[in-house]
């Protein structure tokens, strides 16, 4: 069922200018084995895409989709801030996407700091590009620091730039967080959280997510590695309704 927001002003998802587009083929053309290679040629090619920078003088607020809301279920991937905050951030990301990793690395942490009761943030996994690809180890590699209670430092050093998405990358993200190093490469090793990575990538899929980072605030969709004004502005808006 959808509603509409009624503070918030629609504009064209079209000005999400940092946001990396998926055609729908290919998005699920990743998910069958014989599609690899051409899946992650292709996902590489348009991370490497220089995008101009948005109009200041466009109207309304770039990258707000708000025609209707879109029933979003957070499960039980990993979250931070009160179960019961009014706000729900629900991100679909790729910790092999360069958007991705920049708004993490600028935005993420000013974000939570700005609201610490007000909000509650999911993350769930979107490796655009399919199994056996860096992005999609590293979400299986981050699952597996949570079984050790650590899958938000590992998170944070994953998207911190500072460690290649393979197996020594993994390694040295452990050690320099004291886990149990042997613990974790045996989790990675033995695929146990494939599952779980590909399920939140169907369940993306199945919302209408075709890139990232794709953002659900208390459903309404927030496309695109979009500045810390466009999230206050939308979550002041829904906290005022």
């Amino acid at each position: 069922m959808k509603e509409t927001a009624s503070n918030v002003e629609p504009v064209s998802v079209g000005d999400d200018r940092r946001y990396i587009h998926i055609r729908r083929s290919h998005f699920y053309a990743a998910l069958l084995p014989l599609a690899f290679a051409a899946g992650l040629a292709y996902g590489y090619l348009l991370w490497g895409r220089t995008d101009p920078e948005p109009d200041a003088s466009s109207s309304g607020a770039a990258g707000f989709s708000v025609a209707g809301r879109v029933e979003v279920d957070p499960g039980d991937d990993p979250s931070i801030g009160p179960l019961d905050a009014p706000i729900t951030i629900v991100e679909f990301s790729d910790y092999n996407c360069p958007f991705c990793r920049q708004w993490h690395q600028e935005v993420f942490e000013e974000l939570l700091a700005a609201y610490p009761a007000q909000v509650r943030f999911v993350y769930k996994d979107f490796p655009i590009v399919g199994e056996g690809t860096p992005g999609f180890a590293a979400a299986e590699a981050a699952n597996c620091a949570g079984e050790q209670g650590a899958y938000w430092e590992f998170h944070n050093a994953l998207f911190s730039g500072d460690y290649p998405l393979d197996r020594s990358g993994f390694e040295a993200a452990a050690r320099q967080l004291a886990l149990d190093v042997p613990a974790l490469m045996e989790c990675f090793d033995s695929g146990r959280h494939t599952d779980e990575v590909d399920a939140d990538f169907r369940y993306g899929a199945s919302l209408g997510v075709s890139g990232t980072p794709t953002f659900f605030i208390n459903g309404i969709p927030l496309i695109g590695a979009q500045p810390l004004l466009r999230f206050v502005e939308l979550i002041n808006s829904e906290l005022g309704r």
